[in-house]
Formats: C-alpha cells, sequence, structure tokens
C-alpha cells in the first residue's frame, strides 16, 4: 500500500539554512507512537536506500515538478536524517523557502510503499519494520493528526489493485479507508459497521461467512474503482 506519515517540523528538527534554499532535518523518528499508534522501527529505511537511492522532493505530495533534491538520506540512531536544496529560480521553491522561514509550512511527510510482511500488527498499530520503498519525502501543510493518507491519483492502477488485493479482513478494510479514502480511524470504522448492517452481516447466525461474502463485494467494487482511476 501506498503509505504517508507526516511529522511536524518542530518534530522533525528541520533547519533551514543562509539564503540558497538548503536545509536539514529529520523526515522521520524511530520508536515514536503517531496518531494512528504506528511505529516505524530503526532499519526501516536501509533498505530502499541501499536499492533506490535518495527519494524525490515534492511539496504536498504533487507528483508532478520536483521542487528540489536530497543531498543527503540516511538513518542514525534518532531517525531518517535528510539534507535537501530547494531548486534555485523555481516559483514553487522560493514560496515554500519563505513559508518554511516564516514558520508557517509546519509539516514534512514521507511517501513510499509497504507491504504485508514490512509490519507486524499490534492491538494498538502497527510495527513497521521495512518500507518496501521510499519514494519521496515532502514538505506539506498539514501536521501529524493526518499522518497516513493516499492519494488515489497519484497510484498506478496497479499499485492501488495490489493494495487492495491485500484486504483479507474488516480491520484491512478499514485501514485502506482511513488511507485510501482520507476516512479518519472512527470514520471508517462507522462506514464498515454501516456496510456490515446494510449487506446483511449483523444478526445472522452465520456471520463469519456473511462477512466473508460482503468483504467479496466489496472487494470487487474497490477494484472497480481502481480500475476508473487508472483508466
Amino acid at each position: 500500500m501506498l503509505l504517508r506519515k507526516t511529522l511536524l517540523l518542530n518534530d522533525v528538527q528541520l533547519k533551514l539554512e543562509g539564503d540558497v534554499g538548503r536545509f536539514s532535518g529529520y523526515a522521520s523518528v524511530f520508536g515514536g507512537v503517531d496518531s494512528y499508534g504506528d511505529t516505524i522501527i530503526k532499519g526501516a529505511f536501509e533498505s530502499t536506500l541501499r536499492n533506490n537511492g535518495k527519494p524525490k522532493m515534492f511539496f504536498n505530495h504533487e507528483w508532478t515538478m520536483p521542487i528540489g533534491k536530497y543531498l543527503v538520506a540516511k538513518e542514525d540512531d534518532h531517525g531518517l536524517f535528510v539534507e535537501g536544496e530547494l531548486t534555485p529560480g523555481l516559483s514553487i521553491s522560493a514560496d515554500v523557502r519563505a513559508a518554511m522561514k516564516h514558520e508557517t509550512l509546519d509539516g514534512l511527510s514521507i511517501g513510499g510503499f509497504i507491504k504485508k510482511g514490512d509490519y507486524e500488527d499490534t492491538d494498538t498499530g502497527r510495527v513497521i519494520r521495512k518500507w518496501s520503498l521510499l519514494r519521496e519525502i515532502s514538505p506539506v501543510a498539514f501536521p501529524a493528526d493526518l499522518s497516513a493518507r493516499i492519494d488515489p491519483g497519484s497510484v498506478k492502477s496497479g499499485e492501488l489493485g495490489e493494495a487492495i488485493s491485500e484486504i483479507e479482513s474488516i480491520r484491512d478494510l478499514e485501514r485502506f479507508l482511513r488511507d485510501a479514502g482520507s476516512f479518519s480511524k472512527g470514520a471508517a470504522s462507522a462506514l464498515v459497521a454501516r456496510v456490515k448492517v446494510v449487506l446483511g452481516v449483523e444478526g445472522e447466525p452465520a456471520a463469519q461467512s456473511a462477512e466473508a461474502k460482503a468483504m467479496a463485494a466489496l472487494h470487487s467494487r474497490l477494484m472497480a474503482m481502481g480500475n476508473s482511476l487508472g483508466a
């Protein structure tokens, strides 16, 4: 699935240097618990940095024109440390620099792909031990209470289809709705509960079987959504 994790700039310790638009800081901090209960473990980014190199830099996860480049991206004991440089002469880069300097741009977010096997589920959230692909790190407008989000329009049909194919339980569905549909955790749970009522899952003796049928029906509809997005 395509996952994004956002931190406040004061959490990532971002520092803007001089007039050249160069900055440094932490794009992710290890061992903490975010607003969805997820924890990223040291070593999570090692393989993607080794195999795929440094991530791209965009503003607000808009995967069109990069606004700069990362000169350094590496793990240390604290988290994922980056040094970046905003592109000179690019108007959006100048705007981002001004907003950073004025501290009105108050978030930094990592974006990439994780798969089942990259994380462990716990009662409170995921323990993420690996990011299969760290695609980009964006200065963003919203802080950590909007931590995990997917922009379906930016995801290829195959990638969205792969995320949908990993839905095997009501919990997976709630997580997909939260990430892909930008539902809050409570809203995703409420929607799934309502869908179960509408489809007749609640109150039936063979609830588990009915739930499986409901999941299959929802899977088909979500696949259709993925195909329409990729068209």
